[in-house]
């Protein structure tokens, strides 16, 4: 069992977990908490982490016939620390007692854009990031291909939003492009129609055929989308609001957009 905040890897632990610039150059992120542990791909944990409390209480389901948990375990191995350790590896108040290291998955924009009837989502610039992991998990729900990013957003393996994919990022493709422009050029060259959500849009969202092959841009929090990446998209599309409000967040306007693409498609087959 690991007792010592100073040891060596429960400080490489702590750098992960506060330092992209680490978790980057390791190709790792972290994942805190059972179900987060138990959705996890064998194939990418590299370390797991919990305390002796818990082990205890998984080793005695297995004990009672819930041997699925214990099994994994024996499969990715594991290390046992102090709660006062783990308190330390931990980047939630409340902990639940188990920490996983994952290798970062690599995803080829080429094959995603091979998919039959692709939908994708495009982001610039999105800072918050428990928007951007509750875009990845409600992409997933609406069967959305990928998700490409500029370089601007926010980490996608920040903690918190690792913790806001409630798994999500185990299976929901996405890649981080340099320039989003020409990211934009690909999907239009391979006859992906690229919607922006805009305010200006001349088109309610719900207006457009979006059983073919598309894609919607979401733009800053409080800016939006830049207008030279705006411009690019085929057409200008907007979610009409009543009331005083004037547009909706960026997480949501998103979710509003991938599943009244899922709506049509569900009803065209």
């Amino acid at each position: 069992m690991i007792t010592s905040n100073n040891n060596a890897k429960v400080k490489q632990v702590v750098q992960w977990q506060t330092k992209a610039k680490e978790r980057r150059k390791d190709h790792v992120f972290l994942a805190e908490g059972i179900r987060m542990c138990e959705e996890a791909p064998v194939k990418n944990v590299r370390e797991v982490y919990l305390t002796e409390e818990l082990e205890q209480k998984i080793r005695q389901n297995a004990q009672n016939g819930d041997t699925a948990f214990w099994d994994k375990l024996q499969q990715t191995g594991y290390e046992t620390v102090s709660p006062e350790v783990f308190a330390k590896m931990a980047d939630t108040q409340t902990p639940q007692g188990i920490l996983t290291v994952l290798e970062q998955p690599v995803y080829d924009l080429t094959q995603l854009l091979e998919q039959p009837d692709p939908l994708f989502l495009m982001l610039e610039n999105l800072q918050d990031p428990g928007n951007l992991g509750t875009i990845l998990r409600t992409a997933e729900g609406a069967g959305v291909t990928g998700i490409l990013m500029d370089r601007e957003c926010v980490d996608i393996y920040n903690p918190k939003t690792i913790r806001s994919t409630m798994g999500s990022v185990y299976r929901m493709p996405f890649v981080y492009v340099e320039d989003l422009g020409k990211g934009i050029q690909d999907l239009k060259d391979k006859g992906i129609t690229t919607y922006a959500a805009h305010l200006e849009g001349k088109h309610s969202y719900d207006e457009e055929n979006l059983t073919n092959p598309c894609a919607f841009l979401i733009g800053n929090e409080g800016n939006g989308l830049r207008r030279e990446i705006a411009d690019m998209a085929d057409c200008y599309i907007k979610i009409p609001m009543l009331g005083q409000v004037e547009s909706l967040n960026a997480a949501i306007a998103s979710s509003v957009l991938m599943f009244e693409a899922a709506r049509q498609r569900r009803k065209a087959d």
